[in-house]
């Protein structure tokens, strides 16, 4: 029986800018549309990126965050929401940690944790060890599940390094990433070599780089994994650069290609279940203690709010 298809959705990004594609909601009004429109379609979680109203700019403020967690759950309160913790444009503890400190019906799920330093084509993402550890011990204090984020194979290695300094504890959920140019290549050898080295009770979804976003979501969709898409990663449609693609476009096309290999789409309450997270509808985040009953799910014990 093949698993349903995790829809890991990520509208906006750090990157794509209006002048790039009118298509990329910028805005909190903007990203909150384009949510409920991809809630419509068919998605399991979201990974928000937050911009300066005024600029367009990325921005770590909590209080963006918020509005747009705010906008979200009114419509969706059961829907998985991840907050970007990214040092793409920002190094210091306190303002990428900055989105962590929401609490109750704003607290996110999940926030991206990045296990090592990389380099994009002009950029660079600086993590340290101790800003990785320091950022999986805040998560793990607030109840927050880590979104792990690898761009090669020695990233899952430092995870399963933090899974030994209990940092953060199984089940995990991974990101894979390909195409970046300093990084794992999107090729069938790079991704089944990180698929074998992840940590036992791992869920992943793989994705693509700018026109390789196809060609990773459609080896996923085939190999029963999950997929990360959207504009953040890529803003055209077809491999020839010739369209521009809306959020929309790309996810309506992963649910022809699920369709195509008969999967269906998991729903933000199996994947909440199998990745011990409480249930929304005002209890978000991961539960402290659980046991397994007899059927297999998971049974809170104790959980924070």
């Amino acid at each position: 029986m093949k698993n349903n298809l995790i829809v890991n959705f990520t509208p906006t990004g750090m990157i794509p800018t209006k002048g790039m594609t009118s298509h990329v909601p910028v805005s909190v009004a903007e990203i909150v549309e384009d949510v409920r429109q991809a809630v419509e379609i068919g998605i399991t979680m979201v990974h928000l990126h937050a911009r300066d109203e005024i600029t367009g700019v990325p921005t770590y403020k909590k209080e963006i965050y918020g509005e747009m967690i705010a906008g979200i759950r009114k419509f969706a309160p059961e829907l998985v929401i991840c907050v970007s913790l990214s040092g793409r444009d920002f190094s210091e503890i306190e303002k990428r940690s900055d989105p962590l400190l929401l609490e109750g019906e704003l607290k996110p799920d999940m926030g991206s944790l990045t296990l090592s330093s990389l380099n994009f084509n002009k950029t660079a993402s600086v993590n340290s060890p101790e800003t990785v550890a320091n950022l999986a011990r805040i998560m793990k204090e607030k109840g927050i599940v880590p979104e792990l984020e690898a761009f090669d194979v020695g990233m899952i290695n430092y995870a399963k390094y933090l899974e030994r300094k209990e940092l953060i504890k199984a089940p995990h959920y991974f990101n894979l990433l390909f195409g970046n140019i300093a990084c794992s290549q999107a090729n069938l050898l790079h991704s089944g070599v990180m698929i074998n080295d992840l940590p036992e009770k791992s869920l992943w979804s793989l994705a693509g780089i700018g026109t390789d976003q196809l060609k990773m979501n459609s080896l996923a969709i085939a190999i029963d994994g999950g997929v990360r898409v959207g504009l953040e990663d890529n803003i055209w449609y077809d491999t020839e650069r010739t369209r521009l693609a809306t959020n929309s476009d790309l996810l309506k096309r992963v649910h022809l290609i699920a369709k195509a290999n008969e999967r269906g789409v998991m729903s933000p309450r199996e994947f909440r279940a199998k990745m011990n997270l409480q249930p929304g509808h005002g209890l978000y985040g991961r539960a402290l203690n659980f046991k397994n009953n007899e059927n297999g799910t998971q049974e809170t014990l104790l959980s924070v709010g």
